[in-house]
């Protein structure tokens, strides 16, 4: 399966007012993608849509809430009358509350249901008639590190990035048996730097916060453009991310260990909020939609994400830890030899 540079590309990103949508969108624009962004802030698009003509790239903008398939539907639509066709869709758009399971109301568990997991379905309902119809392409979905790890507090998130997993998997294997080349990729970002925790719900009595640290936006926007030219089935994005990963497969039970000292305290600031403070939920909040959050202080490297962008240089370093390993070994043969007569 092969897919277009990205300079030869259409791209839809979907959640691209703020956040990780719109530092993608950003890149896109700048290695010459044609770029349609939406979102349900007018305001975040208008300011994203002049910030990319400024620095001379291509884009359109639609306003559209995710939960509604219409509206989705319209997004595609809009691409096509445009530009005539559609190389890669990146959906990014969430929503979630920070809460107790028991504290929350069924409209609201059904909410975060609607964007973070109906959403990205329709989402692909809307794109694959098109990447069919071009013969190739992606389908870059932004889940989390939580479809592989559920946190306390974010139970309705949590199902949502799970249930978008299963989704995908599904899919996967359905276009595959097809023969279809289209590429279907999740990003999994661990706990990423954008404004996610200024705009959600919360019912903890105080501002939440993710379990530190924390990753810049530009790590995973990195991921998505790799993934939009290389055909990639998982792209987790922070070291963090990667050993959670690998303890979750190993014991989930440490896991919930670790959790139950840790979960709880790390995801509460000592900033009070409360439940009726602006938030994302239902409506926008224009004064959040920018690309980064309130934790810089937060904010490490990864070394991990290189290696998986250039997997040539891993392999390598793979290859030569195993003949360091094996030559090792065979200069300590002697040592161990029975010396006796």
């Amino acid at each position: 399966m092969q897919l277009k540079p990205i300079d030869q590309q259409v791209v839809i990103i979907v959640g691209a007012s703020s956040g990780i949508g719109r530092e993608t969108a950003l890149r896109f624009a700048q290695q010459g993608a044609k770029v349609v962004v939406s979102a349900r802030s007018e305001s975040g698009l208008q300011s994203l849509i002049e910030e990319i003509h400024q620095s001379g790239g291509e884009a359109t903008a639609i306003t559209a809430d995710v939960s509604h398939f219409e509206q989705v539907q319209a997004i595609a639509d809009k691409t096509i009358a445009t530009y005539g066709r559609m190389d890669t869709w990146v959906h990014a758009s969430a929503a979630t509350v920070f809460s107790l399971f028991d504290q929350m109301t069924p409209k609201e568990f059904k909410r975060v249901i609607d964007v973070s997991l109906m959403g990205q379905v329709y989402g692909a309902m809307a794109a694959l008639p098109h990447l069919k119809q071009e013969g190739r392409g992606a389908l870059i979905h932004v889940s989390s590190m939580e479809g592989r790890r559920a946190l306390p507090f974010q139970s309705a998130y949590s199902a949502a990035k799970h249930g978008m997993e299963g989704f995908l998997e599904s899919l996967r294997v359905e276009l595959a048996h097809e023969k279809w080349p289209i590429s279907v990729t999740s990003i999994k970002p661990a706990v990423i730097n954008t404004p996610f925790y200024d705009k959600g719900r919360t019912k903890l009595g105080v501002k939440p916060t993710g379990i530190p640290p924390y990753y810049q936006p530009g790590l995973v926007a990195d991921a998505i453009l790799y993934t939009a030219e290389h055909p990639t089935r998982d792209f987790i994005v922070g070291d963090v991310g990667r050993i959670l990963d690998v303890a979750q497969r190993l014991s989930p039970g440490l896991v919930d260990s670790l959790l139950l000292l840790a979960g709880f305290p790390l995801q509460k600031t000592e900033q009070l909020k409360s439940e009726d403070a602006p938030n994302n939920l239902y409506e926008p909040v224009p004064e959040h939609d920018k690309v980064t959050g309130e934790f810089d202080h937060l904010v490490v490297p990864s070394l991990t994400d290189w290696f998986d962008r250039h997997p040539v240089a891993k392999n390598s370093l793979i290859a030569g830890s195993v003949i360091g390993v094996a030559a090792l070994a065979w200069l300590a043969t002697p040592l161990f030899q029975d010396t006796r007569v």
